[in-house]
């Protein structure tokens, strides 16, 4: 653990202790664990033998001190991020993720001429782009200077369990320094991207996220940094990209200056009512394999449809495509389970055992996993 480290959860210890302590007369929730799960619910009073008094201050009141603690934690390692381009003027937010090296969205800094950022403490520095990646929508700048009150964030190891209580901390509409509260509402996530593929294991928050908040920090209560603010979805819906694929992808960008993702070659559809039962397989269960890309890695090892026909109503429902069951005995229910396995746990090269129902009969066959190619 790092002396900055150290410090901040110092810092978080000490608020807490300040104003969430069970001492004697002080009438709050007493652990970290409870501000996590939505905590801050009364206890019975105490008292000592010298007659102390019953706390007067409301455990709500005291609850919410928690968010005081986690934002001033983290504000001094969070920046505005300015972005010149030919078509204009953008930006989003940044936070420091070492000693040289600050976080933000793939999509705030693309097409940039020009990168600037601007801590709460100093004026504008000018900062380099190491690397971005499209595919996860990760982006590492450099800038020349970073001013002795920042340190940086920890990302959490783990996605956070859902209603874990969070806040969003980025400069939306311009507004610097801006903090929204909420709770994790979902994850693993699927944020569909415009070049047919997807960023997977994302976070779903409730906090409040608009523009300008792109690239900023979701943070837990304890200072951990749980994702990387990546778009708004209508009301109540905010999404981010989680810290364990940040995890992944950050210090390759650093490193090489990319980031190779895992790629099957294939199509996929959820085994839905109608897939169900032109493919006779029960619903719901594991992911169809519509369509395998020819010379990909899957070609001649899975199998898409090899026919279609009408369900209901309905023609063009595809029949005789495999359907994946498990991938290296993870059990895949879901699209969203197939991404994250292959997003966190393999790497391009990895050979991985699939299982397929096909034809009617479970099998299982060896995959070599490829490269996402070249976004267009």
């Amino acid at each position: 653990m790092t002396r900055e480290t150290r410090t901040r959860r110092g810092f978080l210890a000490a608020c807490a202790a300040a104003t969430g302590s069970a001492v004697a007369g002080c009438s709050v929730a007493t652990s970290d664990e409870s501000d996590l799960d939505g905590g801050g619910g009364s206890q019975p009073a105490s008292t000592t033998p010298e007659g102390s008094t019953e706390s007067t201050v409301p455990a709500a009141v005291a609850g919410d001190q928690s968010y005081v603690a986690a934002y001033s934690a983290v504000e001094d390692s969070v920046a505005r991020v300015r972005v010149y381009t030919a078509n204009g003027t953008g930006g989003g937010t940044g936070w420091l993720y070492d000693e040289d090296h600050l976080v933000t969205n793939e999509h705030v800094v693309a097409g940039a001429n020009d990168v600037y950022v601007r801590f709460p403490e100093g004026g504008w520095t000018r900062s380099e782009v190491v690397a971005t990646d499209v595919y996860s929508d990760l982006a590492v700048l450099s800038p020349d200077s970073i001013p002795e009150s920042a340190t940086p964030l920890t990302l959490r190891r783990e996605d956070p369990p859902v209603g874990t209580e969070v806040i969003a901390i980025g400069n939306p509409f311009q507004r610097t320094g801006s903090v929204s509260a909420g709770i994790v509402s979902g994850v693993d996530r699927t944020l569909r991207l415009p070049n047919d593929f997807s960023i997977p294991d994302a976070i779903q928050t409730d906090a409040a996220v608009n523009p300008g908040n792109s690239g900023g920090p979701l943070v837990a209560l304890d200072g951990d940094v749980v994702g990387v603010i990546n778009a708004g979805s209508g009301d109540n819906v905010g999404f981010a990209i989680s810290a364990a694929l940040t995890r992944r992808v950050v210090p390759s960008l650093i490193e090489v200056g990319d980031y190779e993702h895992s790629y099957m070659g294939i199509r996929l559809l959820s085994v839905d009512p109608l897939v169900a039962e032109a493919n006779d397989v029960e619903q719901g269960v594991g992911v169809y394999v519509a369509q395998v890309v020819d010379g990909g890695p899957s070609d001649d090892v899975l199998q898409g449809s090899t026919g279609d026909t009408t369900v209901n109503g309905v023609s063009g429902v595809g029949t005789g495509g495999d359907v994946i069951l498990a991938m290296d005995d993870t059990p895949i229910e879901q699209q969203e389970a197939l991404s994250t396995f292959l997003a966190l746990e393999t790497s391009p090269g990895s050979t991985v055992d699939v299982t397929v129902l096909r034809d009617g009969r479970e099998q299982t066959v060896e995959l070599t996993l490829g490269s996402r190619p070249e976004p267009p």
